[in-house]
């Protein structure tokens, strides 16, 4: 119901109630101006554009709060998401005030101070998440994070790292205790909190698989969580013997081949900790990883990541199919391993000349054999 009064001192006012039955009301001096705003407000009501002019009052620290208390997320994603959404220069701007010049500004200076294009990337992808869902619970009616310009980021081939035979060889020997944790990332793919997680339960010598079913989170000893794989996540990766036998060289020992049966070890022991006794995280695995690489000579774009990079790029040259790898993986989407991937496959071009130049080479050769004399 909607209505336009003029009251006894000569002012309109106009006055509304949205889908919850609030009355929302406002005064004009002109018939006319209560008109008009009476007549966007009830456009936007009807177009599914319209917010509330009192919770777009709040501001950005204040909408975030709320917004974050709705997720389901874990502590990375939640850190991740704090640090971005404390870096904007609007924290304590009404967010209705908040305009796409402003990100745009944010998005500039976060380039021009040295942070990596998919960093700022990331962080702002965070920041629209706050706004589309500020736009979907009718904080605000338009979303000033659209079409924010971000900085180019380089192609994945001139970027990703993918380690030689040599090189990974060179790791194994310089990585001392952490070797066994090395050889999992670079021959099973497994990410760096996957490996940390993995207990002897998840090592089935008769199978030849490592079963992925957590990973351990956190930058220190305080923060160190134990938690669910990434969506998607959870799988059995298959592995040759040798990988067993390098991870858990117990899991080798007659009578321990099946971990339910005859192994006197609990299942839920983790297989790798620090010279400490405590779990790896992001940083003490990463300190280890850092030995190794100054050990090689290798740049520091070299990192414990890369090993998987190593891992995925093999099973490519050796001629698994973009579902096969995206399985080793992990990855929730096919989409996700051809994004990150596409550029080590072979093009349809290098199949083209490999196919013609087999063909080639069997026309030729029957043709240099019947001309053999015998």
């Amino acid at each position: 119901m909607a209505s336009i009064k003029q009251r006894p001192n000569g002012v309109w006012r106009a006055r509304y109630r949205d889908q919850n039955g609030k009355e929302h009301t406002k005064h004009e001096k002109t018939k006319r101006a209560a008109q008009r705003w009476l007549d966007e407000q009830t456009a936007s009501i009807v177009t599914g554009q319209w917010a509330d002019p009192g919770a777009g009052r709040a501001t950005w620290d204040e909408w975030v709060s709320r917004w974050v208390e709705m997720q389901v997320w874990t502590d990375g994603t939640k850190t991740a998401v704090a640090t971005a959404v404390e870096s904007v220069s609007w924290r304590q701007k009404a967010i209705r005030d908040v305009k796409h010049g402003d990100l745009q500004t944010w998005v500039t200076k976060e380039s021009e101070r040295g942070l990596a294009a998919s960093t700022i990337r990331t962080r702002l992808n965070y920041v629209q998440m706050a706004f589309r869902a500020a736009v979907d619970n009718q904080v605000i009616s338009r979303n000033p994070a659209s079409r924010v310009k971000t900085p180019r980021i380089r192609k994945r081939e001139a970027t990703m790292k993918i380690l030689t035979a040599e090189q990974v060889n060179a790791a194994l020997e310089a990585a001392g205790d952490f070797r066994p944790f090395v050889a999992a990332c670079v021959f099973a793919g497994l990410r760096l909190g996957e490996a940390a997680g993995l207990q002897v339960g998840d090592v089935n010598r008769d199978a030849s698989t490592i079963s992925v079913r957590r990973q351990v989170q956190g930058t220190s000893i305080p923060t160190t969580t134990i938690t669910p794989p990434k969506a998607g996540s959870e799988r059995e990766v298959f592995v040759p013997l040798e990988l067993v036998d390098m991870i858990d060289p117990i899991a080798s020992v007659p009578g321990n081949t099946s971990y339910g049966t005859s192994c006197s070890r609990e299942r839920d022991v983790f297989l790798f900790r620090t010279p400490l006794g405590h779990l790896y995280n992001r940083n003490s695995a990463g300190e280890e990883w850092r030995r190794i690489r100054r050990k090689l000579g290798l740049s520091e774009d070299v990192t414990i990541h890369t090993l998987r990079h190593t891992f995925a790029s093999n099973l490519i040259a050796s001629g698994c199919d973009v579902v096969t790898v995206q399985r080793a993986l992990g990855h929730s989407q096919p989409s996700i391993t051809l994004n990150v991937y596409s550029h080590l496959w072979p093009s349809a071009e290098d199949k083209t000349r490999s196919a013609t130049a087999t063909f080639m080479g069997q026309v030729l050769g029957s043709a240099d054999s019947s001309r053999t004399p015998s």
